[in-house]
């Protein structure tokens, strides 16, 4: 199984959607929140080659990016297949 990560902050409705879809799909993340731990920050920094904007999200080592680019894969029917190839 893939590990899923995304890194997070407490006021975020991109976040909150991006859990959601996880979850209705149930598959398990771990959840790195910056605002509550700012360490997490540099690493994901980082991990995104430096992009700002929450939420990052990474399927083992590859890099989605964010929610909108989450999206895009599952709507190209390309995120089962990095899924999978994880």
């Amino acid at each position: 199984m893939s590990k899923i990560e995304i890194y997070t902050k407490n006021i975020c409705v991109f976040c909150d959607r991006a859990k959601n879809f996880f979850q209705h799909r149930n598959l398990s993340y771990v959840e790195y929140n910056i605002d509550e731990n700012t360490e997490e920050l540099k690493t994901m920094l980082k991990r995104s080659n430096g992009q700002k904007k929450l939420p990052q999200i990474f399927i083992d080592d590859y890099h989605v990016g964010g929610f909108d680019k989450l999206i895009e894969l599952e709507s190209n029917d390309q995120l089962n297949n990095i899924l999978k190839s994880r």
